[in-house]
């Protein structure tokens, strides 16, 4: 008799957590293109999340995204589990992250802590094997639960700023202030916390 809780891995099997906080996301019908944030980067944590669970070693995916309550987006964005019918080891859990409303993923930031906050609470039940973090606003999400939680985060950053540099550079910024400014605070936190492996 299996007395694992509903859902719960095999302890033999990985459970991975994906996080991506902004745009909109369900399992199916992808709104894709409908403004800045429903891109690339929604179709691609989409199908990772699909891929992964239907590899026989992951017992259980769960892609962490933001709950939006919102007359002027589906009722799919509200819904705190959705399960893929067709992967059932595939879950979207969705949690409050600031107000109801679809927001740009810009004004999203002052809502992060919260977001970590019932993230935190749901994984400490889960046991998850590794956090795989996309975009800046979930790297920083994954990195408090990694630390927490004691496991080894991911994270890829899908837009480098490529436009927002060509932007500064063309208003006038030096190259070396851009890299100085970006980089000495975050190689400073990273030395601190995690290892860094050369390119």
């Amino acid at each position: 008799m299996d007395n694992r809780p509903e859902n719960k891995p095999d302890s033999a099997q990985l459970h991975l957590v994906l996080i991506s906080l902004h745009g909109l996301i369900r399992g199916q019908n992808l709104e894709l293109g409908r403004d800045a944030d429903t891109g690339g980067q929604i179709l691609y944590v989409v199908e990772l999340l699909r891929a992964l669970a239907a590899d026989p070693r992951v017992g259980r995916v769960d892609l962490l995204t933001r709950r939006i309550h919102d007359s002027n987006v589906a009722d799919d964005y509200a819904r705190q589990d959705e399960t893929l019918p067709d992967l059932p080891k595939a879950h979207i859990i969705r949690f409050p992250a600031g107000p109801d409303e679809y927001l740009p993923k810009e004004a999203l930031w002052p809502y992060l802590d919260g977001f970590s906050d019932h993230a935190m609470e749901y994984l400490r039940q889960q046991s998850p094997s590794l956090i795989h973090s996309h975009y800046a606003d979930a790297g920083y999400v994954g990195m408090r639960l990694a630390l927490q939680l004691g496991v080894p985060l991911v994270h890829t950053g899908h837009s480098l700023g490529r436009s927002k540099r060509q932007s500064l550079l063309a208003s006038g910024e030096s190259e070396r202030t851009l890299e100085k400014n970006i980089a000495c605070p975050s190689v400073s936190v990273l030395r601190k916390k995690f290892w860094l492996l050369p390119p």
